[in-house]
């Protein structure tokens, strides 16, 4: 099931005796728990009939007995199991989920991992229950996910800062929502969030970054890469050549791939090249594209397959990460 049918069924009170909830991404299986912690039972009922227990500090039997007990007072108890890849011998479920109690709401919060379909304890849960894949975003897909989950809380973003957010912060998207909420105590509703903010309140330069480092290649503005190469070198810790050249890696290969798309209409080049369907995005790529023949983009990439090796230790000799970034930058644009 998806996570937009589950919250409208729980907001409309409609429960089921299991929910097993698996995958990569742990942000969406939190939110699903915490939802049903919350609002299931009043606070109340939570007294007699909530237990939330971990898995390595539990067991399925223990688990099962409880599930198996009434509820006091109240229609439902609720058992929540946290980090139930801890669980020993998770599949022995199979014996309590081929008959479930439903007055009991079982949840149970496997982790970083996708739980197997073709166990007998999985086919049960998708007869009586729910089962719930929380999958990562991509790359490419997180801007947009930051646009609509500030559009969600009232706020707004544009293109360029979510790109910024996305490209510092990774897919991770308790991370992601953490740094947000913290903009959105200080920032009234209905605010823009804009670079300054991010400087102010996150500590991304909104001059000096990866996005902007990206777009300066994008137009072969020397001065600017140079700028920025700079500062990276003056923080080295927050700007290591190990998360530099994959950025730039990326990007290049990016840059090429477009070359190769006889048709370069948007749904071509996302379809293709895998960025955000942004227009205002897309048309940046096609203009950087431009500006490097595919003969050119070939020799980028394999200069940032040497300075990779150069920045682990091959062939370096004693030349410092900041420098090893200012040749390699200096190299890719002449």
């Amino acid at each position: 099931m998806e996570y937009k049918q589950i919250m409208d069924d729980l907001s409309k009170k409609i429960y089921y005796p299991i929910y097993l909830l698996s995958g990569e991404e742990p942000y969406y299986i939190d939110q699903i728990a915490d939802y049903i912690a919350d609002t299931v039972l009043t606070p109340d009922e939570q007294s007699f009939n909530q237990t939330i227990v971990y898995g390595k500090d539990s067991d399925v039997h223990t688990i099962s007995q409880l599930a198996r007990k009434f509820p006091m007072m109240s229609n439902y108890q609720v058992i929540i199991v946290k980090e139930a890849q801890d669980l020993k011998n998770i599949e022995e479920f199979e014996h309590y989920a081929s008959n479930p109690m439903k007055s009991t709401i079982l949840v149970i919060c496997y982790k970083y991992k996708k739980y197997p379909k073709t166990t007998t304890f999985a086919k049960h849960v998708k007869k009586y229950g729910v089962i719930f894949d929380s999958e990562p975003l991509r790359d490419y897909q997180v801007s947009t996910w930051i646009q609509q989950y500030v559009k969600e809380k009232k706020y707004s973003i544009n293109q360029d800062t979510s790109e910024l957010l996305a490209q510092y912060l990774g897919t991770s998207l308790h991370k992601i929502v953490n740094e947000l909420q913290k903009l959105m105590i200080i920032l009234p509703i209905g605010s823009t969030i804009g670079k300054s903010d991010i400087e102010r309140n996150i500590g991304i330069s909104k001059d000096y970054n990866t996005f902007e480092l990206q777009d300066a290649f994008g137009s072969r503005d020397n001065y600017k890469v140079q700028q920025i190469m700079k500062v990276f070198a003056a923080n080295p810790k927050e700007n290591p050549p190990s998360k530099i050249i994959p950025l730039l890696f990326t990007y290049f290969k990016n840059l090429l791939l477009i070359h190769f798309i006889p048709v370069k209409t948007n749904e071509a080049i996302v379809q293709h090249v895998k960025i955000s369907n942004s227009s205002f995005i897309i048309k940046k790529y096609i203009d950087a594209s431009k500006r490097y023949s595919p003969q050119k983009l070939v020799q980028i990439i394999s200069l940032l397959r040497e300075f990779d090796l150069k920045s682990k230790g091959v062939n370096s000799g004693n030349i410092s990460e900041g420098d090893l970034l200012r040749e390699l930058a200096f190299k890719i644009l002449h």
